[in-house]
């Protein structure tokens, strides 16, 4: 809920509104749409769509066994609270506390440049040239929202 202080009005994320700027929205979309794209890959995985050549080092094509099934279901849930933080952090209308998106998107790099090596080197064709440079692209757009949030940005 916005709190008004002087002239200022505020959110929950301690960011002036006013000061999101246009750059940090248009990156905080793209990835979060990344990241409802692959949160519906892991909802289709986690239902029991034949998929598993794409997924988990592609180990099991056709329908993932029950235990993987439930990894892809909290994998979904990670990926879909990574929309939120990203979103947050870009100034879109999810009310986080500063702090979250900052730390957040911050976590996000370093997990995603885990998943870009360990995509690369996964033997499934479909993660090495399909996901790797999928979540490289994530991570560029991550790393450019650490880098420059609305919380960074100075009142104008």
């Amino acid at each position: 809920m916005p709190t008004t202080t002087g002239s200022a009005t505020r959110t929950a994320t301690g960011a002036d509104p006013s000061t999101a700027r246009p750059r940090d929205r248009r990156l905080a979309v793209a990835a979060a749409s990344g990241f409802a794209l692959v949160t519906a890959f892991q909802v289709a995985l986690a239902a029991g769509a034949p998929l598993g050549a794409a997924a988990w080092s592609g180990a099991h094509p056709g329908r993932l066994p029950d235990e993987l099934r439930v990894a892809s279901s909290v994998s979904a849930v990670v990926w879909l609270l990574a929309a939120l933080v990203v979103l947050a952090r870009g100034g879109v209308g999810v009310a986080l506390p500063a702090r979250v998106g900052r730390t957040g998107v911050r976590a996000l790099v370093g997990l995603l440049g885990l998943g870009a090596v360990m995509n690369a080197a996964s033997s499934s064709p479909w993660e090495r040239y399909g996901w790797a440079p999928f979540v490289v692209v994530l991570l560029v757009l991550c790393v450019l929202l650490a880098r420059r949030g609305p919380q960074d940005a100075a009142p104008r």
